[in-house]
Parts: C-alpha cells; structure tokens; sequence
C-alpha cells in the first residue's frame, strides 16, 4: 500500500423501463442517469422513447429506442438476443429494471448468459403490483429497491421467499435546491396567475395536486370544502390534474358534485400544469386524499420541502413522510371530517414543517450507486 487513494471503477449501467414520457418512474431513471454520468460512469437506458429522451441525453446518458414495454408474450422473444448481445458489447457492469414487462425482458436476456460474463441484475419495485407470476419479477433481482417502507412490507408479506439481505430500502427523494424551503415565484408568473385566476384573490387557497381518476380524493376533496364553505371560510379549492380520455366521465361527475355542492365559486380545475411548484409555492395548505396508498407520494414530498403545511391520509409513503416532517399533518384514511377541521385551524395559524428532510435526491442517488458498487464489487 502506497496510501493513494484508489481509483474508482468506472461502471457501465443499464436502465430499463416502457418509455420516457412523464412520472416518476420516468423522472427517477434520469436522476440516476445524470448522477452516473456525473461520477464517471457510463449511463445506457433502454425505452421506447418519449418527450424526456432529449433531456436524458443533454444529461449525457446515451438512449436505445426499443419498445421493451409493450404488454405482448412476442416482447421478451423479440428482444432476448439483441439485448443480450447489447449487455456483451458494452460490458455493462448493471442492468436495472424498473417495470414489469422490460423486468421480463432483462430477466430472460440475463438468465441466459453465462453467470461468469453477464451483469449484475438489480431491480426497483415502485409500487404494490398485482401478487401474480407477471409481477414476481420484480422481487427477481440481486438486490430489490423497494421506494418506500410500504413497499418493503409488501415484499416481505406477498413474496416472503425473497431474502431479507436482498432487499434495499431506498426512499424516492426530491432536490432541496429544486424545492426550496420558502420559494417565491418569480414576479412575472405572479402577474400572469393572478390575472388568470382572479377568483383567488384575498382567498386561502388550498390545492389538490392529483390527476382525475377515482382513487385519488377529488370527492373527498370537493365534500371537505363544501365543510369550509358552509363554515363561513373564504376559501378556493384548486384541483391540479389532468383527466386521461377513459376518465373524461369521471370528470364530467366531479363537476356536477361541485354544483350540487355549491362551490362553483370556490373550486377551480386547472388540468395538466407544468408550474406545481410555483402553484404550491403560492397556495396555503397542500392535501393529499389518496384513497389508495402511494408507494411513496413524491408530490407531498415536494411541498414539504417548500415548507408547505400538508395534510394527508395515514398510509404509504405519504404516511412515512409525514412521520418524519409534520406528524400533525396525518388524517385517517376516509375522515373529511377531520381534516375539514384542521384545515380550519391551519388556515389561522399553519404548523411548521420541519426543516430537516431525510428524502433528499442526493441521498437516494448516493444509496443507488452504493447498491452498484456493492454488486459490482462482490
């Protein structure tokens, strides 16, 4: 030993998953992408393409436009040797899945090379998949990243033959500098959402982030403020999602409940919205009313780091966040009651949220190379 310090293996990583359009899936794949790149190491990611494939190459991951996402028996055979033969070629040190279909593919291609030669198998569970044989690949890696502290638990109860030493839990996270603390938007977007929206103007607002689909809370929503209204607060209520076009009655229901109720005045729909952030950012309370658990609820999390009070259903990942930066924040599952009347006493004088946030992006970057780097060591 000459006391230098030793140098870094330079490690080749493949991502798979169906494609490169939104989400957090999406989102999370370039995260690892660019934090590979950035400590010299090479990043592939293997989907069927999408609006965020030019942000994952000026990031410096290189793309691979296969359709490895596409729900038909024919995938895995139609891509099992190229990808082998890709995985050969560049030597890829990693090959991590994240989805079930490109998790069959991955699998199948890895399984068939020589144990000696092929890479490392890691695969991320994302959420509570069905309990079936389609699903039980994605316990099938050398080390499972499990998002959230639900998702371990769903491991261990649904697939208990997969070895506690090969689960990893590694919370989704978001960027502090993205999500400040105390963010104020910029003057022009004041100007601009003040003049399109000015049925807010000397109202509390409170905002639903959520995309319009049964499951997500907007009928709880609308019935907690039909409460507030019928209480005497000034309030306006903004439901922040687009509708898909198999969810369009769905829609057309929520619109009628708010009539019904008699908040045409005090609920907003703005549909899909690229500014979350500053829309947040210039709310007062932030709800989540998940009637299912998420696997970890990424949206609470960023308006938490913005020091936005939250208010949200006990249970999945949300529920762990809450645990961790505003206890007071959590509601049982279903109580619009209750969370009517904390929304009350917030409105006068909200909580504050911890300042101190475990679920960091770095920290979840730096936790997903250690899982490389230990693979790839072993």
């Amino acid at each position: 030993m000459n006391g230098k310090p030793t140098e870094e293996r330079r490690l080749t990583v493949v991502q798979m998953l169906p494609a490169l359009e939104s989400g957090g899936v999406e989102r999370g794949t370039l995260e690892v992408g660019k934090h590979l790149v950035e400590h010299g190491h090479r990043s592939l990611v293997i989907s069927a393409g999408g609006r965020l494939v030019p942000q994952l190459e000026s990031e410096g991951s290189e793309h691979i436009a296969w359709d490895v996402g596409r729900k038909s028996l024919l995938t895995p055979i139609r891509h099992l040797h190229r990808l082998r033969r890709l995985l050969r070629d560049v030597e890829a040190d990693i090959l991590h899945v994240r989805s079930r279909m490109p998790g069959w593919v991955g699998y199948l291609a890895w399984k068939g090379m020589d144990p000696a030669r092929r890479p490392h198998f890691v695969t991320t569970v994302h959420g509570p998949y069905s309990v079936n044989r389609y699903g039980s690949v994605m316990v099938r890696g050398e080390r499972v990243i499990a998002i959230s502290a639900m998702i371990v638990d769903y491991i261990r109860a649904h697939y208990p033959e997969v070895p506690p030493s090969r689960i990893r839990l590694i919370h989704r996270g978001v960027d502090p500098a993205q999500f400040p603390r105390g963010y104020q938007p910029a003057e022009d977007w004041l100007t601009d959402w003040r003049k399109d929206h000015p049925q807010l103007a000397g109202r509390k607002v409170i905002v639903l982030p959520a995309r319009i689909t049964r499951w997500k809370g907007q009928e709880d929503f609308l019935q907690v403020m039909a409460e507030l209204v019928a209480t005497g607060h000034d309030v306006h209520g903004l439901i922040v999602g687009e509708a898909h076009p198999r969810r369009r009655e769905f829609m057309n229901e929520l619109k009628e409940m708010r009539d019904t109720l008699g908040l045409a005045e005090h609920i907003t729909f703005t549909g899909h919205r690229g500014d979350l952030r500053e829309i947040m950012a210039a709310s007062d309370i932030v709800l989540s009313l998940s009637r299912e658990p998420e696997a970890f609820g990424r949206v609470t999390l960023e308006a938490l780091s913005l020091g936005k009070p939250v208010i949200a259903y006990d249970h999945g990942g949300v529920s762990e966040q809450l645990a961790a930066l505003l206890p007071e924040g959590a509601v049982p599952v279903g109580d619009t009651r209750m969370v009517a009347d904390k929304l009350a006493r917030w409105l006068g004088q909200p909580p504050e949220v911890t300042a101190d946030n475990p679920f960091t992006l770095e920290r979840m970057l730096s936790a997903t190379l250690d899982v490389y780097r230990e693979l790839a060591n072993s």
